[in-house]
């Protein structure tokens, strides 16, 4: 399980991506990405309207308040806790 701040946890199997915001919307590509994404109603926001990373799934991408790199951190720790079992 991967938890995205706020009390939000999805699992983290379903993770494709974790991307830093702000880094990330300076491309015109990731920019027109997100803005489809919202208007298509595929994005689910965790931030409380400050985003510093977005999480993408196969079905949604979520908007997180925590780092990307904190998410990517807590992704590994998961990976890495159901290998040993």
């Amino acid at each position: 399980m991967l938890h995205l701040g706020a009390g939000y946890i999805i699992p983290a199997k379903d993770v494709v991506l974790i991307a830093d915001f702000e880094s990330t919307t300076h491309s015109k590509k990731t920019r027109e990405f997100l803005e489809v994404a919202e208007e298509e109603g595929f994005i689910t926001d965790f931030s409380e309207g400050n985003p510093k990373s977005f999480i993408v799934t196969d079905e949604t991408i979520y908007y997180s308040m925590i780092s990307s790199s904190t998410l990517s951190k807590r992704v590994n720790f998961a990976y890495n806790l159901n290998r040993d079992e």
